[in-house]
């Protein structure tokens, strides 16, 4: 037992830490630093203790992870058993990684992520779907009174009218709907009436005499959710006779946004807890107590029957040999953690975002966190495009066989959306006349085609782009004129078509929603020139049959929010966030250029917003529209892009703070899982029968549970590496 023991030691102390070739200087100190501590062994350590500490480090070793861009690195030597203890080192073979386990790594704070992640995001959605559902659904007043007359956003309002011989008819319109006529609320209010009133937004009120002689008076309030209130309407025998309006609450309204407050504080909670946890298996004594007790059995049969020496000389051997894959820590894992923060977004807001109408599309003009996601993956689309084009380039692929590969692709997501967004299954067989064309995928997939077809027109790999001082400051923009010439082209037929193109019964230029919008001039006109082209092109029964602006605009028409001319602009802005890999590329390995174009560039389409805009949601030159898809809407959300992709490089690859978890998953997963929540959307248990359908409570544990969900199995995806790609 000594002999062989001896043996295996003074084998394992042939290996060296870190290799001295391609030794990568960016090796974080912390991870040597626990290696070390590994090592220091009292000298009162029996057999047993010496060789499960090198057990122990084996696996410390198969679950190091190594930084996405630092390329291959050398890796960690288990040696330094013996003569360690006398100061004595000598250099090594390289360890080998297993092909199947290349993927591991340590998560914040250095500690392995394979079995806590599982835990953490089971325990989340645990923990929301118990606290939000349990939350109560109303703080003040009785149930029935609500359940009897009010549904979810919407407060009760008694009329009192003390005009005499007169009745009331009441008018309202919300601050939401610009330049709408007010539509009728209640009518003829002879001396009580109450009504059911909107709490999402702010409400003017006009009350006018059945009679027909005129308005009374008018009345601006927020309501809340399931408040009680009256509405007096009298006369004031000291002004002349003038008649005012009054309102009071009778019933406080509740606390509708309690349940995102208990939300939080889960994921608040959990999160300080995953990090505790990670401070404290730092500790080098838990950390060799876990090694021991993850694997006690292996580790005593190998003592026992005295299997410790290693297969070859200077190689650490157990299960087979392992090899470092550089392609996967190449990856850039902020870009899959800004796709995956955008696609685990925009899951939790096509599940209905708890009923909160900010986690809803917007109506018309104006931004709410649920227009914000589809850009976002549209542009982190481009950045990802220039990335792996330019690899290909390099290698000396034909650009032929690239864009067979562009078209294959994009043909395959055009059907898969088709697919997708007609269901139809609860309604009995599929119309052919009532087919939709346009959607999520489609447009992603003709994004996908122009943009690629663009790069491999005019693009050269990277590293034929001369770093003369002519270039060096704009070098990433310089040499790529003429795509810029094309895109330009592009959004100034954009312009040309939305605001000269003559629109039947419509004014030139109408970027506005119809309806009751425009006070009424312009009911057919939704959308204008973008909506006119659709319904030409594609006919009134291939398009969106129920877009947002119906709800508050009364609007008729149908209108696709995904339509033909706004693909235009959905290139432009995947074409700047091909510009976003371009700095990647062209400034590769220098942080602070990358960061700083990425402000700059932030800052540039900002104060073009500011200017489009005239920093307001209605009365600039051309409104954030994510209907529309506006030039405004694609130079802001490029502007919050860039920001957030700054933000996360330096947090996920330049500090590396931060892993990505857990919206990395979903990012290495993306078209399995948007794909999945649309198609299993209906299904157990991402949705139920709610037993109270006016709480927001039960809505928000619904959603964010089947959120939560499908970044759990994207994380079981991942470590099983199973991804679909097209």
């Amino acid at each position: 037992m000594w002999v062989l023991l001896s043996q295996s030691m003074m084998q394992l102390e042939r290996q060296d830490v870190i290799t001295g070739t391609g030794r990568d200087q960016s090796w974080r100190s912390d991870t040597k630093d626990s290696l070390d501590l590994l090592y220091k062994t009292p000298s009162t350590d029996t057999q047993k203790d010496l060789f499960n500490r090198d057990y122990c480090l084996h696996h410390v070793l198969k679950v190091i992870n190594l930084a996405p861009d630092t390329g291959k690195r050398d890796a960690l030597d288990s040696g330094k058993t013996l003569r360690k203890r006398r100061g004595k080192r000598r250099k090594g073979q390289q360890l080998q990684q297993d092909p199947g386990r290349g993927d591991r790594r340590l998560g914040p704070m250095g500690c392995p992520t394979c079995p806590y992640a599982l835990c953490f995001l089971s325990a989340l959605s645990l923990l929301l779907l118990v606290t939000s559902s349990s939350a109560p659904s109303t703080l003040h007043g009785p149930t029935d009174l609500r359940a009897s007359h009010l549904k979810m956003d919407q407060a009760l309002l008694f009329i009192h009218n003390e005009l005499r011989n007169e009745k009331l008819d009441v008018f309202w319109c919300s601050d939401q709907c610009n330049q709408c006529t007010y539509q009728p609320l209640v009518s003829r209010v002879k001396e009580n009436g109450s009504t059911a009133v909107d709490a999402k937004h702010s409400l003017t009120l006009q009350l006018n005499q059945t009679s027909g002689t005129g308005e009374l008076c008018r009345v601006h309030y927020r309501f809340r959710e399931f408040g009680n209130y009256s509405l007096w309407v009298k006369v004031n025998a000291s002004d002349n006779g003038k008649v005012t309006c009054a309102i009071t609450i009778d019933q406080n309204p509740d606390y509708s946004y309690l349940p995102i407050l208990i939300a939080f504080l889960v994921f608040l909670g959990i999160s300080f807890f995953y990090l505790l946890g990670s401070c404290v298996l730092r500790i080098d004594a838990v950390r060799n107590f876990l090694c021991k007790k993850m694997h006690p059995i292996e580790t005593d049969r190998l003592i026992n029957s005295e299997l410790g020496t290693p297969s070859g000389p200077g190689v650490y051997s157990h299960e087979g040999t392992w090899n470092i894959s550089s392609n996967a820590h190449n990856r850039l894992r902020s870009l899959d953690t800004f796709r995956g923060l955008a696609l685990t977004i925009m899951v939790f807001v096509n599940y209905g975002g708890g009923g909160y109408w900010f986690f809803k599309h917007q109506s018309w003009n104006g931004l709410t966190l649920a227009d914000l996601v589809f850009p976002w993956f549209v542009f982190i689309m481009g950045t990802s495009i220039y990335l792996s084009l330019n690899s290909m380039l390099r290698k000396g692929d034909s650009r032929w066989k690239l864009f067979g590969k562009v078209l294959w692709r994009s043909s395959q997501l055009f059907l898969i959306g088709l697919f997708v967004i007609n269901e139809n299954y609860c309604h009995g067989p599929l119309s052919w006349s009532e087919l939709r064309i346009m959607g999520v995928l489609q447009r992603l997939s003709l994004t996908y085609l122009a943009v690629s077809a663009l790069e491999l027109l005019f693009a050269k790999p990277a590293h034929d782009h001369p770093e003369t001082c002519t270039w060096l400051l704009l070098q990433d923009v310089v040499v790529f004129w003429p795509q810029w010439l094309v895109i330009l082209a592009l959004e100034a037929t954009w312009l040309c078509l939305t605001f000269l193109l003559p629109v039947p019964d419509c004014p030139k230029g109408y970027l506005g929603p119809g309806g009751i919008g425009d006070f009424g001039k312009f009911p057919n006109c939704t959308g204008g020139a973008a909506g006119y082209i659709d319904r030409i092109l594609l006919g009134e029964g291939h398009i969106y049959q129920h877009p947002t602006s119906n709800v508050i605009y009364k609007t008729t028409m149908p209108y696709d929010p995904e339509g033909i001319l706004g693909t235009i602009n959905s290139v432009v802005i995947a074409f700047l966030g091909l510009q976003a890999g371009k700095i990647y590329i062209f400034y590769k390995n220098r942080h602070k250029q990358v960061l700083g174009r990425f402000f700059i560039w932030s800052v540039f389409l900002g104060v073009v917003s500011a200017i489009l805009t005239k920093c307001s949601t209605n009365d600039g030159f051309i409104p954030v529209n994510k209907n529309l898809w506006s030039l405004s809407y694609v130079t802001t959300l490029s502007c919050f892009a860039f920001f957030l992709l700054l933000v996360i490089y330096f947090l996920v690859d330049v500090k590396n703070v931060w892993s990505g978890v857990p919206f990395y998953y979903p990012g290495m997963n993306s078209i399995l899982v948007y794909v999945g929540h649309e198609i299993f959307a209906n299904y157990f248990p991402f949705s139920w029968k709610m037993q109270d359908v006016q709480s927001h409570g039960e809505h928000l544990a619904q959603n964010l549970l089947a959120t939560s969900i499908w970044v759990l199995i994207s994380y079981i995806l991942y470590k099983k590496k199973i991804f679909w790609k097209i």
